[in-house]
């Protein structure tokens, strides 16, 4: 059995829930892409990361009295730990919300090897940061139940309750509202426009998502080596920073930091880091296609604001856009001249091949193999 979105947000809404603020996930994309088509933005915002989440819901209580609604993947968990505990809690300022958290890599299943870890430890995370959970059952019946429970709990306690969400509980819902294309080029070509202008010995560091996967097929299909590269299937929004640690070890190679604009979005703090070590080796490129394209197409602020213009400011040498092949060509032949750090936002439009792979590389052997190709 399955549970109709619309179904769910009812149920929700009948016992006072009318704000909403996370992270979209692929678990929970149909029924974040229900609210988003059926909610103002005064009532649903998107944040940049699950810890952002958590402090937009805290506002939203200290300024109403109600509760709100927080939903994320399980691996948002850690970047929630640190407001939920010297915010939320009820040593602390005892703030009521209710969490819905997708469940990847549950113990049982197949999923990603990113996920593995956080979903063993999903359950017992709950358990040691002392907030009740309960696992939702496939019947809105039930549901219905859970979070009247969930309710009466965190109003009689003052305190976050969490509903954790298996794989397809949701019926298949789609984003009647999602990102249009503005821009022509897809990702993967912009990939392969950048990728064939990289002097030999450039090392790639790849954000998690479709970035990596189709960096990883490109390879396959060139017959070129997957050793150059370093896929970072999970950390989203840390690739940038795994991208200046290994520059700043290896001023001898010229680094590009493949990105996608939600994950830029999520620690954009990243950014201002880069420009004052000013590693000169360090090329930083941003795919932005103003969705979180992966979960449902969900839009994120990557069109509404000025990435390269950030950048300059945080001490970058250079930043550029490119939206055609030519503009990334001339682009990548200019930030190959210009000592770094640069810049390169690629505007493109949402959406992947249906047929897209994975990896069929293990993150450890892939560990393995770029540490031999850097040495």
């Amino acid at each position: 059995m399955s549970i109709n979105s619309q179904d769910f947000y009812a149920a929700l809404s009948s016992v006072g829930a009318n704000f909403f603020t996370g992270v979209p996930d692929s678990t929970l994309k149909s029924f974040c892409s229900y609210i988003t088509d059926v909610l103002p933005n005064s009532q649903h915002i998107i944040a940049a990361n699950e810890g952002g989440a958590i402090g937009i819901a805290a506002g939203y209580h200290l300024a109403t009295g109600h509760i709100p609604v927080v939903y994320m993947q399980n691996s948002g968990l850690g970047n929630a730990i640190n407001p939920l505990t010297s915010l939320a809690d009820p040593l602390v300022y005892s703030i009521p919300m209710l969490l819905i958290i997708g469940w990847r890599g549950e113990p049982g299943s197949t999923d990603e090897p990113q996920h593995a870890k956080q979903g063993l430890i999903t359950l017992p995370l709950l358990d040691t940061l002392q907030i009740p959970y309960r696992v939702v059952d496939d019947s809105i019946a039930a549901a219905q139940s859970t979070i009247t429970e969930a309710f009466h709990y965190m109003q009689a306690h003052q305190a976050p309750y969490a509903l954790v969400v298996k794989r397809d509980l949701f019926d298949k819902y789609v984003n009647q509202s999602s990102v249009q294309a503005a821009y022509p080029l897809m990702r993967e070509r912009a990939i392969e426009l950048v990728i064939s202008q990289l002097p030999t010995n450039s090392i790639v560091v790849s954000t998690t998502g479709m970035t990596s996967r189709e960096l990883f097929e490109y390879r396959t299909t060139t017959r070129d080596s997957h050793a150059k590269d370093f896929l970072t299937v999970g950390s989203m929004g840390h690739a940038s920073q795994i991208a200046l640690g290994i520059a700043l070890q290896k001023p001898e190679h010229r680094v590009y930091c493949l990105d996608g604009d939600g994950a830029a979005l999520m620690h954009l703090g990243g950014i201002a880091i880069i420009g004052s070590q000013k590693p000169p080796n360090l090329t930083h490129i941003i795919f932005n296609n103003g969705a979180h394209e992966s979960v449902g197409g969900q839009p994120t602020v990557g069109w509404q604001i000025d990435l390269p213009g950030i950048a300059r400011a945080c001490g970058y040498q250079a930043a550029l856009i490119a939206t055609d092949d030519r503009s990334i060509s001339e682009s990548m032949l200019v930030l190959g001249q210009i000592q770094g750090p640069t810049l390169l936002e690629v505007r493109i439009a949402p959406g992947h091949r249906a047929n897209l792979g994975r990896p069929t590389i293990a993150p450890i052997d892939n560990k393995r193999a770029f540490m031999d190709f850097v040495k």
